[in-house]
Order: structure tokens, then sequence, then C-alpha cells
């Protein structure tokens, strides 16, 4: 069975798009560090990804704050269980590490659930970027922390402008 992909652009950089032909199963940002590597079944079909073309176009222009999108993200089943949870942080907010160990009922697992979070295939999507340090700070993202801190700007912007109270951060960070 092939692999499907496609590339495209973004604001934070070139987005490499991954699928199995019904479902998302990856989306890596450039340089792809984590993507699995291109083989021989590996097959461009920018048709099969319209629907999360036109979403991140979406999202990036502050017009869409929830993906309805399949995914079918390969991993252990304590992964799947954390990046579920992921999907369910609001746009424009953020976590720390441990209070998503402890909404997944296991408040001593923060580290295996930043591990979990680094390991997430798809990016933006399933929105890693929103768990921060138990501190406030920014803390690893496999994009850098620079694109971290735009993907958080970008959502707390839009909330504004939309007249809602985005989350309040700590002075001096992002």
């Amino acid at each position: 069975m092939p692999t499907w992909y496609t590339t495209i652009p973004s604001p934070i950089d070139e987005l490499l798009l991954i699928g199995d032909g019904e479902a998302l199963t990856g989306l890596h940002l450039s340089p792809h560090r984590q993507a699995p590597p291109a083989g021989p079944d590996w097959r461009r079909d920018d048709r099969l990804f319209v629907a999360a073309t036109g979403q991140l176009a979406a999202y990036f222009a502050g017009e869409l704050t929830d993906f309805d999108l399949p995914l079918a993200p390969a991993g252990t089943e304590f992964q799947r269980r954390v990046w579920a949870s992921l999907r369910l942080i609001p746009y424009g907010r953020t976590t720390s590490y441990g209070e998503l160990a402890t909404e997944l009922g296991n408040p001593g697992a923060s580290r295996a659930v930043g591990l979990a979070n680094g390991r997430n295939p798809i990016a933006v999507v399933v929105p890693c970027h929103r768990v921060i340090g138990a501190d406030g700070r920014l803390t690893g993202y496999g994009g850098g922390l620079d694109r971290k801190r735009w993907l958080l700007d970008l959502e707390q912007g839009v909330l504004r402008r939309r007249g809602e109270v985005p989350l309040a951060t700590p002075a001096g960070l992002w």
C-alpha cells in the first residue's frame, strides 16, 4: 500500500502532509526531522490533501479554530491517549505536561506525557504546541520554540480580535 504525501507552504515554513489515502497520518514542519523516511512506496497526490490544505490555510489566516479531519496517527496506546487529550486543549489556551498527566489519570506521568507529546506525528492539527512547562515557560517543540511561540501568538491574537480573553501569560514569556 502506498504512502501518500504532499508539501504545502505555510507562514511557519513548508509542511509535509502524509496520509494513507483516507486519513492524515503525519504533518511535519520543515526540516521534517520527525517524518518517516521516504521510501519507494511514497506517492505524491495533492488531491488527497485538499481538505487538510484548505483547513490549514484557514487556520493560518485566523479563520479556523477547530480542525475536522480524519486522523490516523501511529503510536502506542498511551501515545494515542495523549494525542487525543491534546486535541481537547481549547484554541488559544495552554496546559502543562503535569496537568495533562493528571487529566489522563496518572499525575506522576508528566515525563511520559512529554515524551509522547514530542512524538506527536501530526503537528498543528494535534496541537502539541499548546503544552508548556509547569512554570508557564515555553518548553521543547520539534519545530523549534520560535514556531511554537508563533502558533500561540496567532491563536491568542485571534481570540483578542474576537473579544475573547486570551490566556494570561507571565511577564517576559512568549
